[in-house]
């Protein structure tokens, strides 16, 4: 199975990297040269994704205008929130706009360099709900841990504490577009809170391992370190 169509979740405010970027949205903040948002586009480039839905809220106008004015050789269209929806309801209603019954989902101010001819074929392989993208990590305080059984499907999730080791979401998804429509979400909620913890145990949901570089601009001091390592 080949996916060919992403979700990037494009409409966070960016309250903590305000001191940096003052007025735009995460996804739009400077790294090395550009935009943070085409470091994301580079990398669906690379995983041969063919066209974006991108999930816009706060600021939606500025991604819009740089999307429109620049020559991009992806297909893309817009899903804008009139008011904050979550997670989930953002990915809800951009999931309307889909094509395709896979799709993956992204996170704008987030790169995680998954393979996902590899991810897809577990995903297809497992007859998955939604397939997570885990990131092993040392001695971490920020994320949460999601435990998983031997044959991949997600275990438990477990709350952000400080850890020595442990695998935590790395915010990449692969998603059953009309299984997850046909579960009874308002149009606002929580992908994380009100879909994957309350469902893992519910409905096939299963985890992928990956070491590939990961980098989250959502705090200064990762923000900071994006613009030296996304240089090359």
């Amino acid at each position: 199975m080949q996916v060919k169509e992403a979700i990037i979740l494009a409409g966070g405010l960016g309250t903590r990297l305000r001191p940096e970027v003052p007025d735009l949205p995460k996804c739009m903040a400077p790294v090395a040269g550009k935009p943070f948002l085409c470091h994301v586009m580079d990398y669906c480039r690379q995983q041969g994704l063919e066209r974006l839905i991108f999930s816009l809220g706060y600021r939606h106008e500025v991604i819009e205008n740089y999307m429109l004015e620049n020559c991009f050789d992806l297909s893309f269209v817009f899903s804008v929130e009139d008011e904050p929806l979550g997670t989930g309801g953002a990915i809800k209603k951009a999931c309307k706009l889909a094509r395709s019954e896979h799709v993956v989902i992204l996170n704008g101010d987030t790169l995680f360099n998954v393979n996902l001819s590899q991810m897809a074929a577990v995903h297809e392989l497992k007859n998955a709900d939604c397939t997570l993208a885990l990131k092993p990590m040392k001695a971490f305080d920020r994320y949460g841990v999601v435990e998983y059984n031997s044959d991949l499907s997600v275990k438990s999730f477990r709350e952000k504490q400080f850890y020595e080791s442990g695998t935590i979401n790395g915010g990449v998804y692969i998603l059953n577009t009309a299984h997850f429509m046909k579960e009874p979400f308002p149009d606002k909620f929580s992908f994380e809170k009100d879909y994957l913890e309350p469902y893992y145990n519910k409905r096939p949901l299963f985890a992928v391992v990956q070491d590939a570089y990961f980098i989250d601009i959502g705090i200064p001091e990762d923000y900071k370190r994006a613009q030296t390592e996304l240089k090359s």
